[in-house]
């Protein structure tokens, strides 16, 4: 039996594949969806426990482009100040922490401070680390991100290349750093100076009006991809020919699923790794329990990297007069979780009393869920192996599109556009 050809396919309904899917429709053309879950949004999507929603990780808007805004500005939003503190050995410190010095002890800020003073500077950078301790010193880079970035990229940051870094760290200022040592106010120096966020539905309502749009099948996970015959191989045993394709699929497990991969392309593949998350979350029977809209751990002792408010987003997020608070806790192939469910849970449980937010008392949701792809990690060299393997894909005429279908460091404004960008190079009418 012939299989069903249907001329433009895209595979993974999150924001990229739904932007694809909207590039079509704007251009006066359709694009079926097929989506491995029973749900679109994929990162963005959302789920509930007695009332309290959480999103998947921690989501906000700072979009500009336009393209976006006409999307995300359908749905009604709140704004926030990008706000942020950090916890480290006792203390709430303002983001970031080296500006914001003054509640440590004066030896202890004299300690950071010559450190960034008496810094060299100059010489060759080979890896993140170089970068870190240029910028801020052995000391500073010692105590704050040397120690989230294994945290957080589950890697030493000698292991990291710097091209990744753009915008997303505030480099050190001497004067901005010695004036945070001697006042609590400070200004705010984070990129950006408002944050969006839906005021109902959590952050999938932004996407939710592409999705309403989209002609989507779900529980359709590609097991098989053959271009040089253009065919798809479903899990569920069904098959289709197609004329066009759009990938949002993980770089390297789309190359899994082509047969014809050499055996360079699949040894770059293989090498390409990203973090996997597990979600932390939990309901508080009272209000006002997070310190900030989100916030850094830098305790080794704590598993989570970081916490977010999901009721500080929008109090549609909870119940009336309770409070919530979302933790990622990060691992990859090269530092795998040796933690159970359980034994996160109590490890998050007594970081709240640690830090002085909540007991046990307090908690009324205690939820915990794994996320396979969270970031991908940049890894020296991975740019190199990563455009060879794009390269070979985009040869075999399937466009890829997203932070794991290009495989880069991608917010939700930017994959929405790579997801647009893809569609329009594959749909276009020849």
């Amino acid at each position: 039996m012939k299989p069903e050809y249907i001329e433009h396919v895209i595979l993974g309904g999150g924001i990229a594949g739904l932007g694809a899917a909207h590039q079509a429709r704007r251009m006066g053309t359709a694009a079926t969806i097929f989506e491995a879950r029973s749900s679109a949004g994929g990162l963005l999507d959302n789920f509930t426990i007695d009332g309290f929603r959480f999103d998947t990780a921690v989501h906000l808007s700072f979009a500009s482009e336009p393209e976006v805004r006409e999307v995300f500005d359908q749905t009604e939003y709140l704004t926030h100040n990008p706000e942020a503190l950090c916890w480290d050995s006792g203390h709430w410190l303002k983001h970031p922490a080296q500006t914001n010095m003054f509640p440590l002890p004066s030896q202890e800020k004299v300690e950071l401070i010559a450190g960034l003073a008496e810094s060299p500077g100059g010489g060759d950078i080979a890896n993140y680390e170089d970068w870190l301790i240029l910028q801020y010193g052995a000391p500073i880079a010692q105590r704050w991100p040397l120690v989230y970035t294994e945290k957080y990229w589950t890697v030493p940051a000698s292991e990291l290349g710097t091209d990744w870094v753009g915008q997303r760290m505030r480099r050190a200022d001497l004067r901005e750093v010695l004036s945070g040592a001697f006042k609590r106010e400070t200004p705010n120096h984070y990129y950006v100076k408002e944050m969006r966020y839906p005021a109902v539905g959590g952050y999938r309502a932004f996407i939710e009006p592409l999705i309403k749009a989209a002609d989507i099948r779900y529980n359709k996970r590609a097991v098989a991809i053959d271009p040089s015959t253009r065919t798809i191989r479903f899990e569920d045993g069904s098959q289709i020919g197609y004329g066009k394709l759009v990938s949002s699929l993980p770089l390297p497990l789309l190359v899994t699923l082509m047969p014809d991969a050499p055996e360079d392309v699949a040894l770059a593949a293989a090498s390409l790794y990203a973090t996997e998350i597990d979600l932390i979350s939990v309901g508080f029977n009272r209000p006002g329990v997070s310190p900030a809209l989100w916030f850094y751990i830098y305790d080794r002792d704590i598993a989570a990297a970081r916490g977010y408010s999901p009721d500080w987003k929008s109090p549609d997020n909870a119940p009336p007069g309770c409070s919530s608070i979302q933790f990622e806790i990060y691992s990859s192939v090269k530092n795998p979780q040796r933690m159970s469910a359980e034994e996160l849970k109590a490890n998050t449980v007594q970081g709240l009393e640690k830090m002085g937010l909540a007991t046990a008392a307090d908690i009324v949701v205690l939820d915990h869920r794994h996320v396979t792809y969270g970031n991908v990690v940049f890894d020296v060299g991975m740019e190199d192996r990563r455009d060879r393997v794009r390269a070979w894909v985009e040869g075999r005429a399937i466009h890829c599109a997203g932070r794991f279908g290009e495989w880069g460091y991608l917010w939700s404004n930017q994959a929405l556009m790579s997801g647009i960008a893809a569609g329009r190079a594959a749909f276009e009418r020849t």
